[in-house]
């Protein structure tokens, strides 16, 4: 039975959106203070935050679970951020958080599994609540070690928080001063409640104090029908400066119908520097959840008041100062808004399929102006009107693809916490260095490089890195491991690698290996080194004799390869004894759509990328060559590129076999060149790559050269040229 209501689908999607985009942010936050060793306010405001918005909407899905290990945590860092206790446990701390993280991630893959049940997470609850404890010690300057796993000192801790909170916050004496702005949502737009929550998460940082009708809109759905009947009430103080902002944070609100100013006072807030000389004996607010509090009923049922002017600033804060702030804003791509939001989320599916629906209208233009009834025909305005068909076909591609591409940083960020993990584990001193990560690819091939990344990374730190920094130092480097995450582009490709700076791969080790599991095809000596590195991609090939939490450098290294090709790439090993060693990813840019030339071969029509082709040569007498070994190689100008006949590659009959009657195409693959003789050009064409059956998968047909296939115009297949195999495989 699903764990949540029929018609909730839209929502959890949202919500698990959401949800993992903040934790991954809490992962980041945690890992940059970790490494400092201290917590900066701005961090301690943010975990907060985000904490608070996780509790707020897990309570609204109706996953108490999550909700209260959230609520529990945002107690502590209330705790942390009012009273500003010395913690010398920092360790426990950072731990806490980073295993309540893995749990929430954790129980959101669960979210959409229908027999799923609800995770209990009372113990980790239970140590968060002694770790409270222990801050309340040293709060009171007690101080001690921080709490062991078992104990009964936590029990009185859920309540931790609450009991620091100053209850003199939900009672304001009255709302005098305050600015009150009414807000009405759109008709039939749900869940006001919640709309009024982000409202209010929006504002509260431009608002030195901050009150709503309805107060307890987080916790309480009920409040969503006064909304509905009344208007959400915001009263709320601010800074001369601020005060516009306020007003442009709620006009620019989602689904906000309207508003109106039903009290604006002739006064803002003081400077920061006059609310320092306020009473002591005033208990601290709470700034990251705002408190709410109701205003007395006579305020709530009083009419709508015309708008008051507006106040006037000081000479020292003119209409010009305010101006500037709230351009300021808008120019940081901050809270200043006054528009409707400009950017929305979609699903994925839906962009699947208006990919898919501008392939078929690639191939189907294709069938038109391809068919062979208009051959030899005279048609000069049907010609005129194909190519704008092709130009606009060419920019609604463009669009398409470009809303689908997104960075590799996402991806990449992921890895510092895997490589953080695997540090205190395995007791290793290592960085993750990052280059070219805002390097763009599609949104499809990105979701499936997460797993092989993660697999590489893993088997850089665990087994790439020396065990010691003594071993290290011995072999004249760095204490200090490093693991590199580089990408870049390269003839319509994204080429990403995964490097260590370890000791390399052993091929003595590898051989030896591969010989006791049978795989050798030839005798050993016919091996060249990058056959045998290339050999860790074979199924269940190990060199380590530990098996280990990580596993060892090998173990599932097929599973890679094979998930690499499954989005039309390709990943081989470079390594280099003493070194390091260099996993090395080839992926498509897109893997829909592709500009190509047709060649033909005997009977056969291949499609060669348009990226690859750097030239076109007929050649001339003495422009064929041998090298010593007796291999054909092309002389063009000054340079000589090797000859790969496609006919002899592929064992093709009835082809020419005259490297003058044919056409040389001159390829470049990663900064290899290789010339290709073909029977002749056929033509420029778009073509939609299509993935071959499931069914050739054992065949490791891409290796041999081919990409993928394709449908031409006139209903017939191709296949389309993987160039950088055929130069590979051409030695």
């Amino acid at each position: 039975m699903s764990r949540f209501e029929s018609g909730m689908e839209s929502m959890i999607d949202m919500y698990i959106y959401e949800t993992t985009s903040l934790l991954e942010q809490l992962d980041e936050i945690m890992m940059r203070t970790e490494t400092n060793n201290e917590f900066g306010e701005e961090d301690i405001n943010e975990i907060f935050r985000i904490m608070h918005t996780i509790k707020g909407s897990s309570a609204m899905m109706g996953l108490e679970n999550m909700s209260v290990l959230a609520h529990r945590i945002e107690d502590m860092f209330f705790i942390i951020r009012e009273e500003n206790p010395v913690i010398d446990e920092k360790k426990t701390l950072f731990q806490l958080i980073f295993d309540s993280s893995d749990l929430l991630k954790a129980e959101i893959d669960m979210l959409q599994d229908d027999d799923s049940e609800p995770t209990d997470f009372s113990d980790q609850i239970t140590k968060i609540e002694k770790f409270v404890e222990y801050l309340k010690k040293c709060v009171n300057g007690e101080g001690g070690a921080a709490p062991a796993a078992e104990g009964e000192a936590a029990e009185a801790a859920p309540e931790a928080a609450d009991e620091a909170k100053p209850a003199e916050a939900a009672q304001p004496e009255g709302s005098s001063g305050f600015c009150k702005v009414r807000v009405y949502f759109e008709d039939n737009c749900e869940m006001e409640n919640l709309r009024a929550l982000i409202i209010v998460n929006k504002i509260k940082e431009y608002c030195t104090e901050l009150k709503t009708v309805p107060d307890n809109i987080e916790n309480d759905p009920s409040t969503a029908k006064d909304i509905i009947d009344n208007g959400f009430l915001i009263m709320f103080k601010s800074h001369v400066d601020d005060y516009k902002v306020v007003l442009s944070e709620i006009e620019g609100a989602v689904n906000v119908k309207s508003y109106e100013i039903e009290e604006e006072p002739s006064e803002l807030a003081a400077p920061a520097t006059e609310k320092a000389a306020e009473p002591a004996a005033e208990a601290p607010k709470p700034a990251a959840a705002a408190p709410t509090v109701e205003a007395p009923a006579v305020e709530a049922s009083k009419p709508a008041a015309a708008p008051a002017p507006k106040p006037q600033p000081t000479a020292s804060q003119t209409n010009e100062q305010i101006n500037k702030k709230i351009a300021q804003q808008k120019n940081a791509g901050g809270h200043a808004n006054k528009g409707k939001q400009s950017l929305i989320s979609v699903n994925l599916n839906k962009l699947d399929q208006l990919q898919d629906m501008v392939g078929e209208i690639v191939i189907s233009e294709a069938m038109v102006t391809s068919n062979p009834d208009l051959k030899g025909l005279k048609l000069d305005n049907f010609q005129k009107a194909a190519r704008e068909l092709r130009k606009l076909t060419d920019e609604l591609q463009d669009i398409v693809m470009s809303v689908r591409m997104v960075p590799l940083s996402g991806v990449f960020n992921k890895m510092t916490r895997i490589v953080r993990d695997m540090k205190v584990k395995l007791n290793k001193d290592v960085d993750l260095v990052f280059e070219g990560e805002e390097t763009e690819v599609d949104k499809s091939v990105i979701d499936n490089l997460n797993d092989p990344i993660m697999h590489m990374v893993r088997n850089s730190v665990d087994h790439g890195i020396e065990a010691t920094a003594e071993e290290r130092i011995a072999a004249g480097k760095p204490a200090k491991g490093t693991v590199t995450l580089a990408a870049y582009s390269s003839s319509g490709e994204v080429i990403i690698v995964v490097s260590d700076d370890g000791g390399g791969i052993d091929c003595q080790r590898v051989l030896e290996k591969a010989r006791e599991n049978g795989l050798l095809t030839k005798p050993e000596e016919e091996y060249t080194e990058k056959e045998i590195f290339n050999m860790v991609m074979l199924p269940g090939f190990s060199t380590n004799k530990e098996v280990t939490e990580y596993s060892g450098r090998g173990v599932g290294m097929d599973v890679v390869r094979q998930g690499i090709e499954k989005i039309g790439g390709t990943v081989s090993v470079d390594s280099k004894a003493g070194e390091g060693t260099n996993f090395i990813i080839k992926i498509p840019l897109s893997l829909a759509i592709i500009d190509g030339i047709e060649v033909s071969v005997g009977k056969s029509i291949f499609t060669i990328p348009t990226n690859a082709i750097k030239k076109f040569i007929k050649l001339k007498k003495n422009q064929l060559l041998h090298d010593t070994s007796h291999k054909e190689i092309i002389k063009d100008g000054n340079k000589l590129y090797p000859l790969i006949r496609l006919n002899q590659y592929y064992g093709i009959q009835d082809s020419l076999d005259n490297v003058y009657e044919g056409v040389v195409v001159l390829v470049e693959s990663d900064g290899r060149y290789a010339c290709i003789l073909v029977d002749e050009l056929i033509g420029e064409q778009q073509v939609v790559v299509k993935p071959f059956s499931p069914m050739f998968n054992r065949y490791n047909i891409k290796q041999q050269g081919m990409a993928g296939c394709t449908i031409l115009g006139d209903g017939s297949i191709t296949i389309i040229l993987e160039i950088g195999s055929i130069i590979e495989n051409n030695g």
